[in-house]
């Protein structure tokens, strides 16, 4: 491990874990499962139940940049108490208009521009005329 990647782990939790989390993690965590990107999941050890809560906690360490729409949405309805079981225990199968992970490109030069828009180079529609602008005091 780098100079720059070990004061990233301690100072920056967006490029994955921090020290905290992994000590954390170490300490109270038991590994339940792994999604096709890398991602582990965990829950207290021993599916202990949080006093205040009433709930085992949950929690997920991303391989590379945090960013919650890389969970996959059987892991998902895990990580949110919807399920019980993790997606590697109860054979989840993705529904058809699930759609796989593309991340989100806005910002980028490959971000979604319509038609019309001057950051696509199209020609915007000419006005139909029905429009007429507010003036105050008309």
């Amino acid at each position: 491990m780098s100079i720059v990647n070990i004061f990233k782990s301690i100072f920056t939790w967006w490029n994955g874990a921090t020290v905290g989390t992994r000590f954390f993690t170490w300490r109270t965590g038991e590994r339940v499962g792994e999604d096709e990107f890398g991602n582990v999941y965990y829950r207290t050890r021993g599916g202990v139940k949080h006093p205040a809560l009433g709930l085992d906690r949950r929690w997920v360490i991303y391989n590379g940049e945090a960013d919650g729409s890389r969970v996959p949405p059987g892991w998902s309805g895990w990580l949110q108490h919807r399920t019980d079981v993790p997606p590697t225990q109860d054979g989840y199968k993705p529904r058809e208009w699930e759609l796989p992970y593309q991340p989100n490109m806005t910002g980028t030069a490959e971000a979604w521009r319509p038609s019309g828009s001057t950051m696509a180079g199209g020609q915007r529609p000419s006005a139909t005329g029905d429009y007429k602008a507010w003036r105050p005091g008309e």
